[in-house]
């Protein structure tokens, strides 16, 4: 579980807590090629009772997981398509993998995670964000389209319906302090202490006596959201192949999308973008 075993990810473990940097430049997307290295090393952490915790962070201090890959294609999601489990689309599998995970999940949130990369985060046991550099959003109204990876699910549990459909159709990047406010995260922390914070923690949980993490996680279990996500996905594949949200996505990659300086305001660009597209109707 070295380096070199993943091509996106570098990996190390220390007293009980495996590491995990998502490195995948320019801007971190949550490309085919970083949900094939989760599922592959959540797969090979699950029967390793080395590891109790496993700490998730970003090579980049500005992106944790920018969202979806916009170019990605059926042809380049086959192999994952593949080996889904039943009742969830690619994206859903790997929120639900990390939902389920026998360890302890925690994400280590520096910078900006939108669409699936705020999935990502949600679907983890514990999140932690830097004060004034950390961003969450879930942007895909903006293209033309419902959250597909869990995210109906997952934030309507942790912040309440009313607040879900505020995050989902307000589609705005939301702040580590609001975040945690709203119950998204768990707590916001000065940059320049979150290193040390959640290394603390996750060294703690590690030091448990043996059985106590694992008891844990089996009676604090996360929600059943079997049927809701299936409806999700019935939604979001009602919406993701009209010509309208590919005008949208093509147009915001072509502006300036999955580039650092256009991923600063995503959300900018996409309400532009729609509004130039509303008036030509």
């Amino acid at each position: 579980m070295g380096h070199d075993a993943y091509q996106t990810l570098r990996v190390s473990r220390k007293d009980g807590v495996a590491h995990v940097t998502i490195d995948n430049p320019p801007v971190n997307v949550l490309s085919v090629a970083v949900m094939t290295d989760v599922r592959r090393l959540l797969t090979a952490l699950a029967g390793d009772d080395g590891v109790r915790v496993i700490v998730f962070g970003s090579a980049d201090p500005d992106f944790f997981l920018a969202h979806v890959d916009m170019t990605a294609t059926p042809d380049a999601l086959a192999e994952l398509m593949a080996d889904l489990p039943d009742g969830v689309n690619v994206f859903q599998a790997v929120g639900e993998q990390l939902r389920r995970q026998p360890q302890v999940t925690i994400v280590k949130l520096a910078g900006k995670a939108r669409g699936g990369g705020a999935e990502f985060v949600v679907a983890a046991d514990m999140a932690f964000a830097a004060i004034d550099k950390a961003g969450l959003g879930q942007v895909e109204a903006l293209m033309g389209i419902v959250p597909g990876g869990g995210a109906t699910q997952y934030l309507t549990e942790r912040v309440g319906r009313n607040r879900a459909l505020e995050i989902v159709l307000g589609a705005d990047l939301m702040d580590a302090e609001t975040a945690e406010r709203y119950g998204w995260i768990n707590r916001a922390v000065p940059a320049d202490q979150l290193d040390e914070f959640v290394d603390r923690l996750a060294g703690n949980i590690a030091a448990l006596p043996d059985g106590v993490v694992a008891a844990a996680k089996r009676t604090i279990v996360p929600h059943d959201h079997a049927d809701g996500l299936v409806q999700e996905n019935d939604a979001w594949a009602g919406l993701v192949f009209r010509p309208t949200t590919a005008q949208l996505m093509g147009a915001g990659l072509a502006n300036g999308a999955q580039t650092r300086d256009g991923e600063q305001d995503l959300e900018g660009l996409f309400r532009n973008l729609a509004g130039q597209m509303n008036k030509r109707l």
